[in-house]
């Protein structure tokens, strides 16, 4: 993995509450003076009242709330404090159409510094602190020359105009020097990372342009089936239920090759959204449709599991049994799922086919809060369905264009089969058949190809799933 270097800020440190205590004067001196001068001019309104504050107060946000994790966004609202200071009438400055070009440019410099500062492209983030201490310095120029027709600097029609400016760069100077960098050696998200899985920037040319051509997953999907002999499995499900695990199934077994799989080949969790491919890391997100009753006027739900790559099969089992069981102690579809297909449902068709095309885009961008993606069963790492306990073989079941679900299994009933060996020796043998629909562009044929054959590998001797792996193995950067 790329070692790339991460800002951070920790609400713990005092000087982020004198920042905000300064911001949020800041923003307050921007209505108050105007009032107190009864200066309301359109233009002076907008680039010296409403942006700044919008500006000022997103960075506190910002700060307060994703400072730890998400501190680069931090350049959004710098980038709109420049424009806001870009098309501010210059007074100090004057008409001078070649310096108000200069001053521009230098804006625009200074805001890009600041991005490459937090974005960890430039390794010196005290220059956050001295980019400020910049600002502060022309501020104090433009307080110097506005000052001379009241002859004092600190007369108040010379000092209330700066005042904002003044308590703005202070906050943000005493933010850089908060800023701490992450020594953890983890990866942390930066620019393009979407909520529910970081941006792959070394694929190959070809396999980045390639979900460009071929923009629907369904148009993309390929088809694999696979028959597993299960004799030593039912062996070893039988001796999971005598050790306590009462519910112990093949589902858990399927389940856990595949998570031990993913361990070894990481290119299984990846998914596809907004033409970039992406990967989920260590959070194998499992997806499966729970009925809660068997009948056919009987509910059903979908639920979602946390998995990763160090679960052996135990962890699988109380995991899913976990989840399961807190969806079948309800009486009625309540899940929070549920309730929000309810809700969507009361819609008049209009209205919802808008709501449906809204979420698209806002998908599209990676804009879905993380409260949606956390129960739509539309976007994770994969998605298996049992159709054995209703009797019959397994269906190639299609994948979804909205969301990100790149893998769809499917696993049948057990059947047994007669096979004869060389010496004419007569054996009974069972199967279970799986079929799986996949993302091609996901991963090439050779890793789907590898990672399949160590699949059937896992599932046939399902007792190298009692320990964790030896290794995880990292996603490319």
């Amino acid at each position: 993995m790329e070692k790339k270097l991460h800002l951070y800020i920790s609400r713990k440190n005092p000087l982020i509450w004198l920042m905000t205590l300064c911001l949020v004067g800041s923003a307050v001196a921007r209505i108050v003076i105007p009032c107190m001068k009864g200066e309301w001019g359109s233009l002076k309104m907008w680039s010296q009242i409403i942006l700044p504050i919008t500006a000022t107060m997103l960075y506190v946000l910002i700060v307060l709330f994703s400072g730890k994790e998400r501190f680069y966004r931090t350049a959004l609202p710098v980038w709109l404090l420049g424009l806001c200071f870009a098309i501010r009438p210059h007074t100090v400055l004057g008409n001078n159409a070649y310096v108000l070009f200069i001053f521009c440019a230098f804006i625009f410099f200074y805001c890009l510094f600041y991005h490459l500062v937090t974005s960890g492209k430039l390794r010196f983030p005290w220059l956050i602190a001295f980019l400020m201490l910049i600002s502060m310095t022309a501020v104090f120029y433009s307080h110097h020359q506005g000052a001379g027709q009241y002859g004092s600097l600190w007369h108040p029609d010379a000092l209330l105009p700066v005042t904002a400016d003044y308590l703005l760069f202070f906050g943000i100077f005493l933010c850089g020097l908060s800023v701490r960098i992450h020594a953890d050696g983890k990866y942390h998200p930066t620019w393009g990372d979407r909520k529910d899985g970081r941006r792959l920037r070394t694929l190959p040319p070809m396999d980045q342009i390639t979900s460009f051509f071929q923009v629907e997953r369904t148009s993309c999907s390929n088809f694999f089936e696979e028959s597993f002999e299960i004799t030593h499995t039912e062996r070893y499900i039988r001796q999971k239920r005598r050790e306590g695990l009462t519910d112990f199934g093949i589902n858990h077994v399927l389940l856990a090759a595949y998570v031990r799989g993913v361990a070894k080949y990481p290119q299984l969790n990846r998914f596809v959204s907004g033409q970039k491919v992406y990967s989920r890391g260590e959070d194998i997100q499992y997806c499966m449709v729970v009925k809660k009753e068997m009948r056919l006027d009987a509910p059903d739900t979908a639920i979602k599991v946390h998995l990763h790559p160090s679960d052996t099969a135990e962890d699988v089992y109380h995991k899913l049994k976990a989840a399961v069981t807190s969806v079948k102690a309800t009486q009625e579809l309540d899940s929070s799922l549920d309730s929000l297909m309810m809700s969507l449902n009361l819609l008049p068709s209009i209205l919802l086919k808008f709501i449906v095309w809204l979420l698209k885009l806002l998908d599209y961008f990676g804009l879905l809060p993380k409260a949606l993606l956390e129960i739509s069963p539309f976007h994770g790492t994969l998605f298996f369905t049992s159709v054995g306990s209703l009797g019959i073989r397994p269906v190639y079941h299609h994948l979804y264009n909205f969301g990100n679900l790149p893998v769809f299994g499917a696993f049948g009933m057990k059947r047994r089969v007669v096979e004869s060996l060389e010496d004419g020796t007569i054996y009974q043998k069972k199967y279970v058949d799986m079929k799986f629909t996949l993302d091609e562009r996901i991963c090439d044929g050779f890793t789907y190809a590898t990672f399949f054959k160590y699949y059937r590998r896992l599932v046939t001797h399902p007792e190298l799933l009692d320990q964790p792996p030896e290794e995880i193995v990292q996603d490319i950067p």
